[in-house]
Formats: C-alpha cells, structure tokens, sequence
C-alpha cells in the first residue's frame, strides 16, 4: 500500500510538472502574437468579439432553420399546394373555383417578354443576380421605408415570395420572414431561376379568387397570357403587390394607377426605353366587367380550407389534385343573406354605428346553407364568421340553461331573481333592477343576467368551489354541442364573456331542433375527380350526430327559447306560421349583437358589431340581428315544407299583439301594416291532389275537343270544374289546400 501511494503521488507530481512546463511553452509561444496598446482595441479586440458574436449567430441561425426545413419534410412539397376545386352549389350549378393548378401547358418562354420584364421591374429586378435573399434590395427598401416613414418599398424577392406561397401564410411576424428567408435559400439550391420564375408566375395570388398570371388573364382580359398587351402585362404585374387593392374589376382607377407605375418600373430598370411604353400609358388596359358575378367567396374560401384539409385524410397513394366539388350552399339563401346584411347597414349602420356583420345559415345536419363574413370581400378577405372570436353575450345562456335542465330543473321551477356575487364580481341585470321569484322560463325569455350565474353555483353542488365547478359542467356540456372555442373559466363565463365563432354557435344551436343531437359544421356534400369519379360523399363517409343532451331536454329549452322570440327580447325575429325560437346576446358596452335561432328547417346565427371593438350605439341582438334573421328566414323558408320542432309542434299563426288587437276590438281603428311572413305551404298530398286534378281536367278538355260535329256547341261550351264528380276525400283536400303555393322542393 506504501509503494502504490508512493506511485500515485509520483505520477500527480510528474503530471503536474508536465502540465505547467507546457502551459509556459504555451504562453511563451502565444506572447509573440501579444498586441498592445492602441493596436490591440482597433484590430484584435473587434476579430475577437466578432468571432464569438459569429459563433452564437450561427448557432442561433442552426435552430431557427430547424423549423423552417421542417416544412419541406413532404417528398411533395412541390405539389403541396397543387389543388385544384371546381365548387357547385347543392343544385349541382357551378358557384365558383379555389385552389392552385399548376399549368404546365404554358412554358416560361412562351409568355410575352414584357410581361417577364414588368414582373422582374416591379418585383425583384437583381432576380437572376442574387442567391435567393437580395441583400441590396432589401437593405435600400429599409432606407426608403425609414426616409417615407412608413412601408413604401418591399424587400421580399421573387424567391422568398415563392416560399411563401409554397409553404408559409401571411401572417406578419419575425417568424414566418425567418423561415421566408431559409426556405427561399433552400429553394435556390433546388430549382432553377427559371423555374422558380415559372413557379411564382403560375400561382400567386393575383386577386379575383384566381391564381397564377394566366389564370388572372382569362378573369381580367379573357385572354390567355400569351396574349395579352403591355399595358395588359403592367396591369397584371401590378397585382402581386395587392391583388385585392389593386384588381381592376374592383377598383379600375386603382388598377391603372398600378400600371403606370410598373411602365415607371420598366424604364428605371433599363428593360424598356419611354418610346417603348408610351402607347401602353395613353391606351391603358380595360379589365372585362365582373361586378354581377357574385361568388360566395366567403363560403368558397372556408369550404376550400376544409377541402384540404380532408384531402390530407385520402390515402398517401392517391395522388388526383384537381376535384369537383358539390357544397351545401343554397345560392338562394346565399344572396338573400347578403342583401339582409347590406340592407340593414345602409339603413342602420351609421345610427347604430356597425360597421360589419356575421352570418351563417345551416342545415340541421351542419350542412351550410349560407355564409356572410363580411359586408364587403372585396375590401376585406377577412371571414368574420369562421375566423373572428366575439363574445356571444346572453345567446350563451341556452347552453347554462341545458346544463340545469339536464341536472334536474324544469322550465316552470322557480328561482330567485337576486343579488349575487363571485368574489368581488356581482352581476346586474339590464335596467339594474331584480324580479324576485321567476321560472326559468321567465328569465330565459326577459334575459336575466342575475339566474345563470346562480344556476352555474347550483351546477356545482357540495365542491370546494361549486361556482367553479358548476362553470366546468357548462363547459363540457357546451363542448357536446359544439363548440371548440378555447372558453377559459372565467366567473362571468354563464352570461356570455367567453369568445366563440359566428359559424360554431349557429351550428350548436341545431341540437336544440335535432332531439339533443349535435352537429358538425360543413361545405362538402360530395367530392368526385376531374373525371367524375365519386371520392367521397359525407352522407355515407362525414361525422355522424352524437347524441349531446336527452330529446327530452332539448325539447324544453326549444319550448323556453319559443317565448324569447314570441314575447321576448326577439320578437322582431317572429315568423309568421313557422315555429320559432332563439336567444338574442348583447355585450358590455354594446360591442357585439346577436341573435341565434332555429326552426324545424334551419338554424342561423347574425352577428354585428365592428372589427376595432369599438362600442356600437346601444345596438342589442332584437334590433337588427334579430331583423336581419327574419328576413334571411323568410326566403330561406319559401317553397320548403315546414317541420316542427319538438317542444313546439308545428306552429300556428303568432297572436296579435296586445295593443293592435284592443284596436281591433274597439271598432273602425285600422290596423298597421304588417311585414308578411312567407306564403302557406302545400303539402305533398295536397300537390297530388292537385296534379291529379290538374290531369282530370285536361282529359275532359281533350274529350271535348274530340266531340262529334253535331256536338259542336256542347265542345265549345268551356268545361267547369263543377261539372266534374270528384270523391269526397278530393273535395275536403281540394277546399283546405287549394289556395296554397306550388309544391314544395325537397328540404
């Protein structure tokens, strides 16, 4: 043991020895290159410092491309965004198209050159110089925009717009320029210029719903790109800053204006001399007029994001881009949906200062019959009734109300309407006043504030937290019927302070008519290939219902929400012969209104308000959401056979109100017009009563006609409907259907 520690000490001695002897050759070596004094912070502390800045730049570099790349990690990233959808409506009439196709049969040079040289001016003029990232353009655009004090020149070049297109959104953030700027570098290393040219000439956005420069032409010019003009190509080249801003068939001045600055484009970079555009400037480019093609854009574009989405469900192995689909919406619906929306902001908006609305109207399979996501597409692409998260108001309380409902309470228990408090937060009632012992029947239809929240502490039973608790079962009940929104747990979560979208809630809405089964919202009935082969089809392949609440308690709160509508906050939502019902929510400070309801047909939730969150003019969900519903509803209902709704039945004709009925029977006083509702609808019997007799008298005519000659006066003598014997059973049905509409379409 002696002898090994006497070894062990050697070697540290000896080691350490060696380690300092080489530590001063070390320094003694490194001290030839020592720099002092002023030398050492010009040149040597700057290398230094910029060597380590270098190194953490580049690991930094290394984990922010990680995502970038990530999105390349599909072999078929170049045909990512390679779909092509034809949209029908549910008639099977085409309503309009979405999607990129990828056009091979125009080559690169087989586009006229100065619409190359006008794309590349405008664009990215040092496009076949740069190795992806133009350094020069973006750092000049960065001094113009600091000098204009505001965005007046883009950095992104043709390759890093491509990216974006191919893989990324529009979002503006750090993030997506960062991934912008890698993958574009890395498309550089893939792809040619030439063909990264052909690439973002065939599928940027270039407004229109089209894609692509030759697409673009046929929508503009009807013209292939081959053959378009200069001022034609300046035009079109133009459109990639702004497509929407600057389309012509929207805003021509805009569009021209566009144009001359492309031509200014053109003779700056040297592609084209003044001679050479002067007659592109006094002859400008005349778009053909599309202003009475009116798309559903709105609709196409969200049936379009849930086109991809199911095509990313189809086997890897199916390789078909280019489909044909057949959507649930009823163009019908559709513009009477659009005209409610404009008319009641050209009335009212500037009054009740709303500036933007919302609408959906479904099917109570989900299938949607109509979409408004905005008062205008054309100035904005933004869908307010997807994409927008507004606060529902007291349109959330049915589902509080289900909750109570399904634990135990019936419409006629009573509650009592009195203070209470979470907390610190005490909730007050419109009008700041209580009604002591109310139904819930009662305080659904006056829209009491004060009874959700206590029905949300009742929820919650003997928990630590029963408020808490009792908002956690709302939640999950709400979840059931629905709705996907975040809805954080929050004390004022039961009266409607919890965001949700105009689309989610007019569809939740449906379970209430459909026995307590909920719904998914949809656009695609049918999907087939460019050849006509069927894909799928959501009858036998969509989401099936799920049964969310009992048929029992749905058929309650149908009945309660009846009474919002017939004597409630909704009343300018009554449709006349048609069961009704709903709920109307309005927010602090009246930023938002809605009205949601159903029928034994439909649902449809409206909302208004405006995309800054500015305060309306005391606007609540009766007043033009509840008239926008009505008059969506009136059409929607023409022509359809109307079904009950359980809890409601089929419906009978409102009753007057309480003041024009003491008019009527006071005697003399005339009663004020009434809006009419839709025309009574026939039945299916009754139309085949009526074919049937439709077809009795025109053999009886054909029976005259082909009297003999000395029956001549009896032939021409018209044949009366009296004259004819009909059954019993033909006469009662005739006499109580026969003043009714045409046969009814299917529903």
């Amino acid at each position: 043991m002696l002898d090994l520690d006497a070894r062990i000490d050697s070697t540290l001695f000896s080691s350490g020895k060696g380690l300092r002897e080489l530590y001063e050759r070390f320094s003694t070596f490194m001290d030839r290159f020592y720099v002092g004094r002023w030398k050492r912070w010009v040149f040597i502390e700057p290398v230094s410092e910029a060597a380590t800045i270098g190194l953490v730049g580049l690991v930094l570099m290394l984990a922010l491309a990680v995502p970038a790349f990530r999105e390349t990690a599909d072999d078929d990233w170049l045909k990512k965004s390679d779909l092509a959808v034809s949209f029908l409506d549910r008639y099977g009439n085409p309503i309009g198209n979405r999607g990129i196709k990828h056009n091979d049969s125009i080559p690169l040079e087989d586009f006229p050159d100065h619409l190359i040289k006008a794309t590349l001016a405008t664009e990215d003029r040092r496009f076949y110089d740069h190795f992806g990232i133009d350094i020069a353009g973006t750092s000049r655009a960065l001094v113009t925009n600091a000098q204009a004090g505001g965005v007046r020149q883009g950095g992104s070049s043709i390759t890093q717009q491509l990216a974006k297109n191919l893989f990324l959104n529009n979002a503006r953030t750090i993030e997506r320029k960062v991934k912008e700027a890698f993958l574009a570098v890395w498309l550089e290393t893939r792809l040619t210029k030439n063909e990264i040219l052909k690439l973002y000439l065939d599928r940027a956005y270039m407004g229109g719903g089209t894609f692509g420069v030759d697409g673009a032409a046929h929508f503009y010019f009807n013209k292939s790109a081959r053959d378009v003009t200069l001022a034609e190509s300046a035009m079109l080249a133009g459109l990639f800053k702004a497509p929407t801003k600057y389309a012509p068939h929207i805003n021509l001045p805009a569009a021209r204006a566009r144009a001359n600055i492309v031509l200014d484009n053109l003779v700056d970079a040297g592609f084209m001399t003044e001679g050479q555009v002067f007659g592109a400037r006094r002859n400008p480019a005349m778009a053909v007029d599309r202003r009475d093609e009116n798309s559903p854009n709105y609709y196409l574009d969200w049936a379009f994001e849930e086109m991809r989405r199911l095509v990313d469900t189809f086997p890897k192995s199916y390789v078909e881009r280019v489909f044909v689909v057949r959507t649930s919406v009823d163009m019908t619906v559709q513009r009477a949906a659009e005209a409610a929306v404009e008319n009641q902001l050209r009335q009212f908006g500037r009054d009740y200062h709303a500036t933007q609305a919302g609408v959906v109207v479904a099917d109570l399979d989900g299938g949607v019959r109509a979409m408004v996501g905005g008062r205008d597409y054309g100035a904005s692409q933004f869908n307010r009734a997807v994409d927008a998260m507004r606060q529902p108001g007291s349109s959330f309380k049915p589902y509080v109300y289900a909750a109570a409902l399904l634990n135990g309470w019936k419409p006629n228990d009573t509650i009592i309407d009195g203070p209470v408090c979470i907390g610190n937060w005490c909730p007050q009632n419109y009008g700041h006043s209580y009604s002591g012992k109310v139904t819930l029947t009662t305080a659904i239809t006056r829209s009491i504030n004060v009874v959700p929240v206590k029905l949300s502490i009742w929820l919650g039973g003997k928990s630590p937290n029963p408020a808490k608790a009792g908002r956690a079962k709302i939640t999950e009940l709400a979840r059931k019927f629905g709705l996907t929104a975040p809805l954080p747990d929050t004390p004022s979560m039961p009266i409607g302070s919890n965001e949700v979208s105009v689309l989610e809630h007019a569809v939740a809405y449906a379970t209430f008519p459909n026995k307590g089964k909920s719904v998914t919202p949809h656009a695609v009935l049918e999907v087939r290939t460019g050849t006509g082969d069927l894909v799928w089809r959501f009858d036998r392949d969509g989401k099936k219902p799920v049964q969310a609440i009992p048929a029992s308690v749905a058929a309650d709160m149908s009945g309660m929400m009846s009474h919002v509508v017939s004597e409630g906050t909704a009343r300018r939502a009554r449709l006349d012969g048609i069961p009704t019902a709903g709920k109307t929510g309005t927010t602090n400070a009246y930023r938002d209104a809605w009205f949601a309801g159903f029928t034994g047909n439909f649902t449809c939730a409206v909302w208004y308000g405006n995309d800054d969150y500015s305060p309306t003019n005391r606007m609540t969900g009766g007043s033009l959401p509840a008239q926008t519903w009505r008059d969506i509803m009136v059409v929607a209902h023409q022509g359809v056979e109307i079904k009950e709704i359980p809890g409601i039945g089929a419906g009978t004709k409102l009753p007057q109100p309480a003041a024009a009925a003491g008019m009527a029977a006071s005697g003399g006083l005339k009663l004020p017009d009434i809006k009419p509702g839709p025309p009574p609808i026939l039945t299916r019997r009754g139309a085949d009563i009526l074919v049937r007799v439709e077809k009795m008298l025109d053999e009886a005519g054909k029976t005259a006609g082909k009297a003999a000659p000395g029956d001549a006066a009896k032939a021409a003598k018209p044949v009366s409907s009296s004259a004819i014997a009909f059954p019993d059973s033909f006469a009662a049905a005739a006499r109580g259907e026969a003043a009714a509409t045409p046969a009814p379409r299917k529903n």
